[in-house]
């Protein structure tokens, strides 16, 4: 029986994923299909909070992340958790780059802003420029990276307060937590760089 009859068996993704840590760049391309409507479902959350006319769709940005996942030889894969929360990771840097070079191409112009809240998106609050809450969330990973990388989960990843916490081994009750002291964080650090007090 070959590798792509065996598509269906359980923990077959873990298997792929490993294989291609080991070396087998088949292998990724053999689990893509299997993790696509994830990847895809992943990259929706994430372009929730961009612009309408933002010309990064979302199978563009899962595209694109899954081009950049193909090219991560260092990493040691796991399993479908750790594959989806490095997608995240990814789908945050290259909307950040977007992101950027809008703003660069405006020369100085307005950037993209997006706003925090328990979805990702919110109304009530002043819109955040992407750029400034990535540099926001370097800062934050140098002082807690566990809160990091919640919020890269959750408003970079569009992960549900459940999904983060499968993904991180924890309880619902201990993310929602954790994600509420990352928001306070940030907001205050959005604050101070914009010139708050």
């Amino acid at each position: 029986m070959g590798r792509i009859a065996m598509a269906a068996e359980p923990g077959d993704v873990t298997r792929l994923l490993r294989e291609f840590g080991a070396g087998d760049s088949e292998a990724l391309n053999e689990a893509i299909p299997l993790l696509y409507g994830e990847l895809r479902a992943l990259a929706g959350r994430a372009m929730r909070g961009e612009r309408r006319d933002q010309t990064l769709d979302t199978t563009g940005l899962a595209h694109e992340a899954y081009l950049r996942l193909r090219d991560q030889h260092r990493v040691e894969w796991q399993d479908r958790k750790q594959f989806l929360a490095i997608a995240a990771q990814m789908m945050r840097r290259i909307l950040v780059d977007h992101a950027r070079r809008r703003g660069a191409a405006k020369r100085g112009g307005l950037r993209d802003r997006v706003a925090l809240n328990e979805s990702g998106i919110e109304d009530k609050d002043p819109p955040l420029d992407l750029p400034a809450i990535d540099a926001a969330l370097g800062r934050l990973a140098v002082l807690d990276p566990r809160l990091a990388k919640i919020v890269e989960l959750r408003f970079f990843g569009g992960l549900t307060v459940e999904d983060t916490a499968d993904v991180l081994e924890s309880s619902p009750a201990t993310v929602k937590r954790d994600w509420s002291v990352a928001k306070a964080w940030l907001r205050r650090e959005l604050l101070r760089s914009d010139g708050g007090p």
